[in-house]
């Protein structure tokens, strides 16, 4: 065989490979519960109405109108779950502290963006949904955590009656729902690591391997979580293209997109408008 055969055996099976490691898991149970859905990033917010993000406001005014949720969890020092997308408080609250480090009888201190909302518990969110819209939980790992947080997340979770699918950004957190929770829906969230501004010191084969997600070959998850804007990463495309996973697109800032996307098959995590 020549130089040229060789190359192009090279390339067919650098192809396949990277196909084999893009395979997800297929045919879960539970999608179509949340599948046509709309999902109100950090609840309904608007600070225009005092109602900030990932409030329990918020959350009350996403099940008013019947869209469901996708909202943030985070372990605190006492073991209780608290629905914030910041580790650092100084954004949302105004005051610097790490959640990781309060506990729940703490919360009352840390009133959201200046209103009387306070970080709700996990356990509330849960009550207000329960039986009502699903939820898209994404799990927040700091501290190497992700064992304890999914674990403690999924206690929560037992005997919930509503719909639910748990997303991170986090492999640590797929791997372990893929071994000790299978019967639950899970998705790696991503965007183009490679040009975003905050990559929290990742390094670059990191940065290339989030991007392109090739965690799967370990996780297997059912859906990919993407940034809409970054939707055309050819690991995306070549998932749905061979394997059909399916594809939930956040944050989605914009009607027409949001219409765009559910012509394709994509589930919209919005802000800013009431669709």
């Amino acid at each position: 065989m020549n130089a040229v055969g060789k190359i192009g055996l090279g390339c067919l099976g650098a192809v396949g490979a990277w196909c084999v490691l893009l395979r997800p898991r297929k045919n879960q149970p539970g999608w179509e519960e949340l599948a046509g859905v709309k999902y109100a990033h950090r609840g309904l917010h608007d600070p225009a109405r005092s109602v900030p993000e990932n409030s329990m406001a918020a959350f009350r005014r996403a099940v008013e109108h019947g869209f469901g949720a996708e909202l943030d969890v985070h372990l605190m020092a006492d073991g209780e779950l608290a629905v914030v997308h910041d580790s650092d408080l100084t954004r949302v609250c105004g005051r610097q502290a790490y959640i990781e480090d309060l506990t729940a009888a703490d919360l009352g201190e840390y009133p959201l963006m200046g209103t009387q909302e306070t970080i709700p518990l996990f356990r509330e969110v849960l009550a207000l949904f329960e039986g009502r819209t699903p939820l898209v939980i994404e799990l927040k790992v700091e501290r190497n955590n992700a064992n304890a947080l999914t674990d403690r997340v999924m206690a929560a979770l037992e005997g919930w009656k509503g719909s639910y699918c748990l997303e991170s950004f986090h492999p640590g957190v797929l791997l372990r729902l893929k071994e000790r929770y299978p019967q639950v829906l899970r998705g790696q969230l991503s965007q183009n690591f490679l040009k975003a501004s905050e990559v929290n010191g990742l390094s670059l084969p990191v940065r290339f391997a989030l991007t392109n997600l090739l965690t799967t070959a370990l996780t297997r998850p059912d859906f990919i979580a993407y940034n809409w804007q970054d939707r055309k990463n050819p690991s995306l495309r070549l998932m749905r293209a061979l394997y059909g996973v399916h594809e939930v697109g956040w944050t989605v800032r914009d009607h027409a997109v949001m219409d765009e996307l559910a012509e394709d098959g994509v589930t919209s995590i919005f802000e800013g408008f009431v669709p």
